[in-house]
């Protein structure tokens, strides 16, 4: 079942034995191999911060294990026409030090998201198409918009909320140094070491399910194998981002289980696709020249000399799936006439010398080498079959950090490996940031992956998709708009898409997420 259907209205080395090591039933250590950067939930529009924040600090509105919308902090909400979503607030709920939650923390937060100094990527994004907040009470808002915006619920799940009186004043350093991290989740944060590890206790005053765990370490071991180790070793109770070379071994292990989903993650490549000259492409010399991926015949010959079922069998261990498309099968947006591209590295050459580089050309593809499932690995590959229709490629990934500052803020990637996950359930972000022409102020393209790709007609037709109500319709649009950018156009080459993968210790259950985030409240002790 389409997850858009649900969107209009809420109701309500030497291993040592598992066994002999100390544990307390109610305390949890989890390894994540996401880097997370602050505890400021308005800072960086990251997956790993979000999951780590949510700890701490709640939503209006909750994903299910689905991504659909369910209740959070607000109960319910309605369609008042079709400028007007009204939301009732939950009442009852108390921040951290005992003040009560109301809709002026919902005003407050709305003034605050989109102006935190130094963010890389800002989560104003999800606020943006509200133009207005009007108070109806102390427990019920009505967000305004200057157009039909179907996705108010789903985009306010991606979004915390904070309080007035506990964020007034207060900087990103506050919330790192935990003067500021006082939320109406359920935990509370007692330390944060960035880079490290945060560690939390149980909110006992929280409003919803109560938690299982007293405390909970959140440990960053971005390092697979050191995360694999300290699983098995019994340093931490569960891993996330489980490398596949390792899940059938860890499988045969009778102290601990693993479980998987396929998720919304797209794994792709962003394309300098408008630059006159790019920065790190040169003839076989290594002499700059005029941009060869301007043309569309290059970024075909790229994304069709990609054989993604090799990815898939020789890197992936068989987990991934491969796409040409924005999101995975049963995701609302998903388009069964797109095919995964074939694998023609002879067609690819042709492509070339049509395009006039009969020789091919030189050219750098960057990316992380520790934020994705085997990210390297899939760039090295990538290399080596780039390398056999002429295009010869220099590998260079960094530590994400690196690797987003140099090519988000600093624009000096050519082509780079990266990754997606639609925050909504549906491909909207993958519309409004990857394919749509760079405008800031509207929240369209991206600092992250600068792709200058800029096409107008696809534009108005992303514009239409966003402000459909009817969700058959609006589908109708995605399919059109995914199938010019994504097949036609290829501003961006997708290579597959992620199946998420844990790892427990035995006496621990998890549910797994459509998404990728890895938090403490999907954790349970085993029945």
């Amino acid at each position: 079942m389409r997850r858009s259907a649900r969107w209009a209205i809420a109701a309500m080395a030497t291993v040592a034995p598992l066994g002999s090591l100390p544990a307390k039933a109610a305390d949890l250590t989890i390894a994540v191999g996401g880097a997370f950067t602050s505890m400021d939930p308005h800072f960086f529009d990251l997956s790993p911060n979000h999951a780590l924040t949510w700890h701490v600090f709640d939503r209006l509105v909750h994903p299910d294990a689905d991504q659909r919308p369910s209740p959070g902090l607000a109960t319910s909400w309605r369609v008042v026409d079709e400028r007007t979503w009204e939301f009732k607030l939950r009442e009852g709920v108390r921040w951290q030090d005992g003040t009560p939650f109301t809709a002026d923390d919902v005003v407050y937060t709305f003034e605050r998201a989109p102006n935190v100094p130094n963010s890389p990527t800002s989560m104003g994004q999800y606020i943006r198409p509200v133009t207005r907040l009007e108070v109806v009470d102390t427990h019920t808002i009505r967000m305004h918009t200057a157009e039909p915006i179907p996705l108010i619920p789903q985009m306010m799940m991606s979004f915390a909320i904070i309080g007035r009186k506990q964020g007034e004043g207060m900087s990103t350093a506050d919330y790192n140094s935990g003067k500021a991290a006082v939320g109406t989740g359920p935990y509370r944060l007692v330390s944060l070491a960035l880079g490290d590890r945060a560690v939390f206790a149980r909110n006992p005053n929280y409003w919803g399910r109560a938690q299982p765990w007293e405390r909970v370490t959140y440990r960053m071991i971005t390092n697979d194998s050191a995360r694999v180790a300290a699983l098995q070793s019994g340093d931490v109770d569960a891993i996330d981002t489980v490398p596949t070379r390792d899940v059938a071994r860890i499988s045969r292990d009778n102290r601990l289980t693993v479980t998987s989903r396929p998720g919304l993650r797209l794994i792709y490549l962003y394309v300098d696709a408008n630059r006159p000259v790019s920065p790190l492409v040169t003839d076989r010399d290594g002499k700059p020249i005029p941009n060869p991926m301007r043309d569309v015949r290059v970024r075909q010959a790229l994304s069709i000399a990609i054989n993604r079922e090799g990815i898939q069998r020789q890197i992936m261990e068989g987990h991934s799936k491969p796409t040409g498309q924005a999101q995975p099968e049963g995701a609302m947006g998903y388009d069964p006439s797109i095919p995964v591209p074939a694998y023609e590295p002879d067609r690819a050459k042709r492509l070339l010398a049509e395009a006039g580089y009969p020789d091919g050309f030189n050219i750098t593809l960057s990316g992380p080498n520790d934020r994705y499932v085997n990210d390297d690995a899939i760039a090295q590959a990538v290399a080596q079959m780039w390398a056999r229709i002429g295009v010869r490629t220099q590998v260079a990934t960094t530590p994400a950090s690196v690797f987003f500052t140099a090519g988000g803020v600093r624009d000096e990637h050519s082509i780079a490996l990266t990754g997606w996950s639609t925050s909504t359930g549906e491909p909207d972000t993958h519309l409004s940031l990857m394919l749509a022409t760079p405008e800031p102020e509207r929240g369209r393209g991206t600092r992250l992956r600068p792709s200058h790709y800029s096409n107008t007609s696809l534009d108005r037709l992303i514009d239409r998709a966003l402000t459909t109500i009817d969700q058959e319709a609006r589908e109708k649009l995605y399919f059109e708009a995914i199938r010019i950018g994504y097949q036609q156009e290829l501003a961006v080459i997708p290579i597959h898409h992620q199946v998420n993968i844990w790892a427990m210790r035995k006496g621990i259950s998890y549910t797994p997420q459509l998404s990728e985030q890895t938090r403490a409240m999907e954790f349970a002790p085993a029945r």
